[in-house]
């Protein structure tokens, strides 16, 4: 005999509780609802589970409540005039919670039939999980759904084996990664934030293609909007925007493009939760960010306005005007008491590479004193147009550019320079860009030089991060850096570029002006480094040991 899954306790006990419950009158087994009413009956019978109204009933918004009225709206033979419902609206305004309730609605509520299929679906593992997380809570806290409904958490599925309404019908999350979307015959499938995919429209089509194996299967799409006409979702809106296809329905909330984004009255229009379960707090943090930076404008636009705004415009990190605010002496005498930590940004060898520290001081909400080192192969200054050639060598002249001998940089310079900087400071670790890393840490182990080390990804996931933190700090003006006028210059000409969740990096195929951006990539590797690192940093890896871990793969 097998044995039973950790789960299987906790089964027993939702069947043995719920036959123990006393029994109710399901609100949705009224007669006389329409189809619709029977639906909104369902939701608002749903418990909150998280948030300021955990605890309570789900209390459908009106648009919400005109959604589902919609969407469930049918004709003379009682069937669903709506295949397709679309509702975009930007974050914050329980998306989330909705679809979760129409999956439950489908697997054990008045939509559900006997041998359901029932998937939702979203960009990653994770995200998708999100939904399924939300129907576990529910059907736990709801004994009629507890007793019949098994959770398997690992396969992120839900199968209801007992009697009633959906009787062997399942639930399954799916993702935009997942390679088992094949041969889906669904009752209801949903697709939460398909704005943010990149390649969400593989999966997207196999289950609207997945129509037609049932008399009646409805597709949900809620998503805020993607950032450009091109993506799939932006194509779906359009073309119910256009009215050619009765059977799409579609809700939108949006701000106007020629309204002010930063006012209240705009935010309050976009967002129909606003005054009721809204973040107002999260909101207005991201509206005067996005007022200050204009790096992040866009995805603020995108993401609380619902408006679609190209998410890679062009835009420096932070103002020059908030920039220079930094531009005051660094003590470097005094910082040989303070602890450091780096960011390590090589270049190609016939450019420039880039070494930051950042000194965070013992106030419990820490400024930062910064020292910049740039090196550039003296030779290849020829190269360089006239203008930038007298700007590199008077920069090498004033030191605060180190012209290494030859056509292309020897790392050697750096690691040996690197080495002795560890002498003199209390370096905690250096944050590192894979590129070209092995060649220096050869030449680091030469210099016995044992500085702890954190590989950093120059994407969105790592550097989005750090960017963040980045700008935060130089926004509270917490970052002195005494004007260096190689980083500034990195700064001013560096373009910041924006994923579909809000997420910034630096792109280097977009630079302007004489610097790229290595000391920039590098400053920001320091400081995230730094703010992680305040409160005893967990030890890294040193030189010797990532090269006893044999090359380290750029990319992973």
């Amino acid at each position: 005999m097998g044995r039973r899954g950790p789960g299987a306790g906790r089964q027993r006990l939702a069947r043995d509780q719920a036959e123990a419950a006393p029994k109710r009158r399901l609100p949705w087994k009224r007669k006389g609802l329409t189809r619709a009413q029977r639906v909104i009956a369902f939701l608002e019978f749903l418990p909150v589970t998280k948030g300021a109204l955990r605890g309570k009933r789900m209390k459908l918004l009106p648009d919400q409540r005109e959604f589902i009225e919609r969407t469930f709206a049918t004709d003379k033979r009682g069937r669903r005039k709506v295949s397709l419902a679309i509702l975009s609206e930007p974050k914050g305004n329980g998306k989330t919670g909705l679809v979760s309730g129409i999956c439950l609605c489908f697997l054990v509520g008045p939509e559900a039939e006997e041998r359901g299929e029932i998937y939702s679906a979203s960009i990653t593992k994770a995200k998708a999980a999100i939904i399924f997380n939300e129907m576990r809570a529910i059907i736990q806290r709801v004994p009629e759904f507890a007793g019949r409904c098994n959770i398997i958490d690992f396969h992120k599925r839900i199968h209801v084996y007992g009697e009633g309404d959906g009787y062997d019908s399942t639930y399954e999350s799916l993702s935009s990664d997942s390679k088992t979307a094949q041969g889906l015959s669904p009752t209801a499938w949903a697709f939460d934030e398909l704005g943010e995919s990149d390649d969400g429209g593989a999966l997207l089509s196999v289950l609207m293609e997945s129509a037609g194996k049932r008399d009646e299967t409805l597709g949900i799409v809620l998503s805020t909007q993607a950032p450009d006409d091109e993506h799939p979702l932006s194509k779906l809106i359009d073309d119910a925007l256009s009215g050619a296809d009765k059977s799409v329905y579609l809700q939108l909330h949006a701000a106007p493009s020629d309204a002010d984004p930063f006012s209240d009255e705009t935010i309050k229009a976009a967002n129909p939760a606003w005054g009721k379960f809204l973040d107002l707090e999260a909101v207005k943090k991201s509206r005067d960010r996005a007022r200050r930076i204009p790096a992040f404008e866009s995805a603020y636009r995108r993401l609380r306005l619902n408006q679609r705004v190209d998410a890679q415009s062009e835009t420096r990190l932070v103002p020059l005007t908030i920039w220079k605010k930094g531009s005051v002496p660094v003590d470097r005498i005094a910082l040989a008491k303070r602890c450091a930590f780096g960011g390590l940004d090589l270049s190609k060898k016939s450019d420039l590479s880039a070494l930051v520290l950042a000194f965070p001081d013992d106030d419990p909400d820490p400024n930062y004193d910064v020292l910049c080192w740039c090196w550039t192969p003296f030779d290849a200054i020829e190269a360089r147009k006239p203008q930038e050639q007298k700007l590199f060598r008077q920069w090498i002249k004033d030191g605060f550019l180190i012209g290494v001998p030859g056509a292309t940089i020897r790392f050697s310079f750096i690691a040996k320079e690197m080495a002795r900087l560890a002498t003199e400071f209390d370096i905690r670790g250096v944050a590192f860009d894979r590129w070209k890393i092995d060649d220096f840490l050869q030449d680091l182990a030469e210099e016995d030089c044992s500085v702890a080390l954190e590989p950093r990804g120059q994407g969105f996931k790592d550097q989005g991060a750090d960017v963040e933190i980045t700008s935060e700090l130089l926004l509270n003006g917490k970052v002195r850096h005494a004007g260096h006028p190689v980083l500034t210059a990195a700064l001013a000409g560096a373009v910041m570029e924006s994923d579909p969740a809000g997420n910034l990096k630096i792109t280097k195929q977009k630079q302007r002006g004489p610097v790229r951006v290595d000391p920039l990539a590098a400053l920001v590797m320091a400081l995230g480094l730094a703010s992680r690192g305040v409160d005893a940093p967990p030890p890294k890896p040193s030189v010797g040991e990532w090269l006893a871990r044999g090359p380290i793969m750029v990319g992973v």
